[in-house]
């Protein structure tokens, strides 16, 4: 068994243990490595906005099933701003829960939903 050290996935409803989730077999990331852009999003989020591209807080269908299975709704998708791309990008962030400003859990992807990691308050060692 890995020891995974202690970080907190992003919730502003509870902090969640990271090693609760990983041993689920999801990869983490830490806020504070993303890009600045990532980082910023991720405050918008827990703003409420207002966010600078008119499909931000949009329905994440999750076509893919490459996050946990949910009810069609759970999910909201955000943009990341990629320096020097014309259009959105393939950066975004995917955050699930009740409340739009009050996710349950937040997932990075740069690869346009290809892969994501689960956004965690610290680093998991």
């Amino acid at each position: 068994m890995r020891k995974l050290g202690l970080a907190f996935f992003i919730s502003a409803a509870a902090l969640v243990p990271a090693h609760a989730c990983l041993a689920h077999g999801d990869a983490a990331v830490a806020l504070a490595s993303l890009p600045a852009e990532a980082r910023k999003t991720e405050q918008l989020i827990r703003k409420g906005g207002p966010f600078p591209y008119a499909k931000d807080g949009s329905v994440f269908g999750n076509r893919e099933r490459q996050l946990p299975s949910q009810p069609r709704g759970f999910y909201r998708e955000y943009t990341v701003k990629t320096p020097g791309s014309r259009d959105r990008g393939a950066r975004r962030i995917v955050c699930g829960g009740r409340a739009a400003a009050t996710p349950e859990a937040c997932y990075y992807t740069a690869d346009h939903y290809a892969s994501f990691k689960r956004i965690v308050l610290d680093a998991p060692k």
